[in-house]
């Protein structure tokens, strides 16, 4: 666009910010005001305009406006293909950066190259049947449950990156914390 064209664009108006409308649940899915999307171009313009902010609030832009976005579980949600692979629930393919984090419910987090994300719970079995010690070892169930309650201090990996259980009921510690975002957006006090 030409210096001169920018100039004589209007203004965006002032639109307030929107919270409380807009949520991701554990499995990918937008819902509004708790209720579904299924409506396939609405899905492609939310997938499309998501981002975040610089204080880990994820949202959706709607032109001048921003669409916080209350996350039931991370920011992205990420589906485990037969090759080892990750990919968002937009569709976009991402590197694991690792560690996984196992918390007490058993969900699985980890930070990738787009953002913080969780894995969606249909593919928690596929993953934990993957692990294994240092030694190349399968883990076995009660060596993970051990982990995850903090009980052990056993070495269990997934492709060469380590598992660790999050400290959510000794030390307060969340995924969200660890990874750095914000699960429910609220409005900034004035």
């Amino acid at each position: 666009m030409a210096d001169g064209a920018s100039a004589s664009l209007p203004p965006w108006p002032m639109v307030p910010a929107c919270y409380g409308w807009l949520s991701l649940d554990a499995r990918g899915r937008w819902r509004l005001k708790g209720e579904t999307i299924s409506h396939p171009g609405l899905i492609a313009f939310l997938n499309a305009h998501y981002t975040h902010d610089a204080e880990g609030r994820w949202l959706v832009n709607n032109g001048p406006q921003r669409v916080y976005v209350a996350l039931e579980s991370a920011p992205w949600v990420l589906r485990l293909q037969p090759d080892g692979s990750f990919v968002t629930h937009t569709g976009r393919s991402v590197t694991a950066i690792g560690p996984l984090l196992l918390d007490a419910e058993g969900r699985l987090f980890l930070a990738t190259d787009a953002g913080p994300a969780a894995l969606d719970d249909r593919d928690l079995a596929m993953l934990l049947a993957d692990l294994s010690d240092p030694a190349g070892k399968a883990a076995d169930d009660d060596t993970l449950l051990a982990l995850v309650a903090g009980e052990s201090r056993a070495k269990l990996q997934w492709h060469g990156m380590p598992l660790q259980a999050l400290d959510g009921g000794r030390s307060g510690e969340t995924a969200a914390s660890r990874l750095g975002f914000t699960s429910d957006p609220q409005p900034e006090a004035a």
